[in-house]
């Protein structure tokens, strides 16, 4: 039997790969808010890391937003120091505890008032 990277469709191309289009949201906006106070993020920063956090590269961030990957990587920089990681899986691994713990799942805004 082939091996799976030897495997070809009839017509003799290679099957296409389903490749998820959205990589899945790991905080909600209420706990991004958070890490960005916590951090203080500007909200460019606050917007990479986002991305970052879902698997994006920096290269592919740069073109998303239209800026060059070196002020990505500025950024990515000034993150890192910010949040006193070394790391992209660092950062990802801070936000999750940071916003999953208890400051950061607050109970939700109280719900908002009628104006009839």
């Amino acid at each position: 039997m082939s091996p799976p990277h030897e495997i070809k469709e009839s017509n003799g191309r290679e099957p296409d790969r389903a490749v998820p289009e959205v990589p899945p949201v790991l905080l909600d906006s209420r706990q991004w808010s958070y890490v960005r106070r916590r951090y203080e993020l500007t909200a460019r920063e606050l917007q990479i890391a986002e991305l970052v956090c879902r698997g994006f590269r920096n290269d592919r961030i740069a073109r998303d937003l239209r800026i060059r990957p070196g002020t990505v990587k500025t950024h990515v920089r000034n993150i890192y120091r910010k949040v006193k990681v070394k790391s992209k899986i660092a950062m990802l691994l801070r936000f999750v505890k940071e916003a999953s713990g208890p400051a950061g799942l607050q109970s939700p805004l109280p719900p908002m008032q009628s104006l009839d």
